[in-house]
């Protein structure tokens, strides 16, 4: 039996022990009958003709399988280096599903996803904290942001103000517009603010690290979704003079009139794209969405209204470019569209957006656990960080030491080394603008040990997480105590085995078989062609499996009828191949070629009833093991509990 398979089985046998009502004790343990419910439900999914019967027999099933769990936890099997690494590894893959609030996550998708059927036209002023010498002043920055606000209001043209006063060098060429953007085209601050803010009204300043951004909408629209296009692009390279500027453009002129008259574009932009990438695949696009690139190509893109329309040379910052509609690819407005709802999902993962859905850890932490600060000297503590991460004098930082508790999270304690070791770390901005202020660092260490309290206690925090480690915990377990008590005697004990076949000897037999190969195929187009090519030389099948190896493994055997795929009430022949036997669930396909029929029930050698005869010894081992452990474990079901749910 399959490792994989039995965990599956096993891992409904899980216990939690909260609210317990005893449904049977097994020496001096006790088991929930809530645990045996939600086991016996999640095995039982087809109608029940005889609840009590069903409930009984599976009870049978539950409490052997409790009795080798607890056995195998006796002898300490969860300590096994196997075991721990497994269910460490376990514990890595799944914790990550259960950092983020459920609620939160779903208010996001569905933020996303309703942001992206509309497409908004935006204007930009961005007003830089750096003032023309390159050195930070916020104050000036400060009074800068105020005058345009102050001219806003009065009602100055945005688009203007944005080509005179804006910061952004490219805002003196497109006063600022930045054409269309949907979701995840900005930064998620000022996606937030972009769809705030109505249509011909501007937004209040809001602060990056960089400065203070003032956005206008000029426009909404239904998402157009995204293109799939071809480009032939010839950049012009820095500090071309005006006649190269000329040559190129004349070219892009020549090319386009080579397009109209019929030559194939894919050859043209692999002869003459500066767009290497592309041009290596004639030309191709990766799909273009909304606000991935400058609003002069976006605006020729999305002027083309049909596929194969092309545009005329246009000019970027790039160079120029020739673009071709492949394809159009509207927005998806279904929101139960699962393909869309998984782009999605990955892409709100991806984003800062993301960041929020962990909040809601900081609080559980405190509320459940605990948050106790420490009594210490404020400023001692700062002096002996500053001594330590800056080399300053030490000071009065010598009221405190390294192993000052700073503050508790449940029975965890954490003190000025490791407070050092997380701002020696942490305490720089990700840009490289220099260290970030010591309160602020404070505030994360302190989100950042809430944070890890909960993901190394998530078992204390979650039920449904400790609910599933411990299922697949006891799941390995009960695969560890059937390999070592059952599995591994029975494939080894060659002279019980043999005994076991001699005493039942007339029960080892064939009964009608045939000598064929079974050809085991990826799907029905392959078998189908490769029963064709085995119907024209049947003495090829080696070359036909050979041939598509990848996609058919073949299988020399002797086979009882039964086991022949479609041999339905055909008797077989020798030369005979069965016609394909498809598997609804995946589209695999099974046929069989026949060499040698043997009509007739004959005996079994040890060796051909090996597998057979490892089976029944298996079952008497586990029967066995089953009266052993109800010795050392006696069983106790409580009547009246099992009358109540069987119910």
């Amino acid at each position: 039996m399959k490792k994989k398979s039995l965990v599956v089985i096993v891992a409904c046998l899980g216990m939690i022990t909260s609210n317990a009502q005893t449904l049977f004790t097994y020496g001096s343990y006790a088991a929930d009958a809530k645990d045996f419910l939600r086991a016996y439900n999640k095995n039982n999914t087809q109608p029940v003709v005889n609840k009590a019967k069903s409930i009984s027999d599976y009870l049978d099933l539950y409490i052997k399988s409790r009795l080798k769990i607890r056995e195998a936890y006796d002898r300490r099997y969860d300590t096994l280096q196997q075991i721990t690494t497994e269910v460490d590894n376990l514990r890595t893959q799944i914790a990550e599903n259960y950092l983020t609030d459920p609620e939160i996550g779903q208010r996001l998708f569905n933020q996303a996803f309703q942001r992206s059927l509309k497409d908004i036209h935006v204007a930009h002023i961005f007003v830089s904290f750096k003032n023309a010498a390159g050195l930070t002043d916020t104050l000036a920055a400060g009074k800068k942001r105020d005058d345009i606000l102050q001219r806003l209001q009065k009602g100055n043209d945005f688009l203007i103000l944005a080509q005179q006063s804006s910061d952004d060098p490219s805002a003196k060429i497109n006063k600022g517009d930045l054409g269309y953007i949907t979701v995840f085209t900005l930064p998620y601050p000022f996606e937030n603010v972009v769809y705030a803010t109505a249509v011909g009204k501007y937004s209040s300043a809001v602060s990056s690290k960089a400065g203070y951004h003032i956005f206008k909408n000029l426009g909404e629209r239904k998402a157009v979704g995204k293109i799939k296009a071809q480009q032939i692009l010839l950049a012009i390279p820095p500090g071309s003079v005006e006649a190269d500027k000329k040559q190129i453009a004349a070219l892009a002129d020549s090319l386009y009139k080579r397009i109209l008259a019929g030559e194939n574009f894919n050859r043209l932009a692999a002869a003459f794209s500066n767009d290497y990438i592309s041009a290596a695949s004639g030309g191709m696009m990766p799909d273009i969405g909304v606000g991935q690139y400058e609003p002069a190509f976006e605006n020729a893109l999305w002027s083309l209204s049909k596929d194969g329309a092309v545009t005329k040379p246009f000019l970027t910052s790039h160079g120029w470019h020739i673009v071709k509609r492949i394809s159009l690819k509207p927005v998806v407005t279904d929101a139960s569209n699962k393909t869309n709802q998984l782009e999605l999902q990955e892409r709100v993962k991806g984003d800062s957006r993301w960041r929020s859905s962990r909040d809601f850890i900081y609080d559980r932490v405190i509320q459940k656990a605990g948050f106790k600060k420490h009594t210490y000297d404020e400023a001692a503590f700062w002096a002996i960080t500053d001594s330590v991460l800056d080399l300053k004098p030490l000071g009065i930082g010598r009221n405190v030491n390294s192993f000052t508790p700073l503050f508790s999270i449940g029975d965890s304690t954490y003190n000025i080394t490791n407070w050092i070791y997380y701002a020696n770390t942490y305490r720089y901005k990700q840009d490289g603008t220099g260290p970030k202020p010591g309160e602020q660092v404070w505030d994360e260490y302190i989100k950042f040990s809430l944070f890890n309290y909960y993901r190394d206690h998530l078992e204390d925090f979650n039920a449904e997480f400790r609910s599933q480690m411990e299922e697949f915990k006891d799941g390995n377990l009960f695969f560890e105590i059937m390999q070592q008590e059952i599995w591994n005697k029975a494939q080894g004990d060659s002279a019980a085995l043999l005994s076991l076949y001699n005493k039942n000897k007339e029960t080892y037999t064939w009964k009608q078989s045939a000598d064929a190969i079974l050809f085991f195929c990826s799907d029905q187009t392959i078998a189908r062609t490769a029963y064709d090519e085995l119907k024209k030389n049947p003495a090829g099948w080696r070359k036909v499996a050979e041939m598509y190896s990848e996609k058919i493994i073949s299988d020399s055997s002797r086979y009882e009828w039964s086991q022949l795929p479609s041999l339905n009430k055909m008797t077989p022949k020798p030369g005979l191949i069965t016609t394909p036997e498809v598997n609804v669930s995946d589209n695999t396909a099974t046929f069989a070629f026949i060499i040698t029929v043997y009509p007739q029930p004959t005996q079994r050698s040890f060796v051909e009833a090996r597998g057979l005869v490892i089976n029944d010894y298996q079952v008497i081992l586990e029967k066995q093991l089953d009266e052993a452990l109800k010795k050392k474990y006696p069983i106790s079901v409580d009547q009246k509990v099992l009358s109540d749910i069987s119910k």
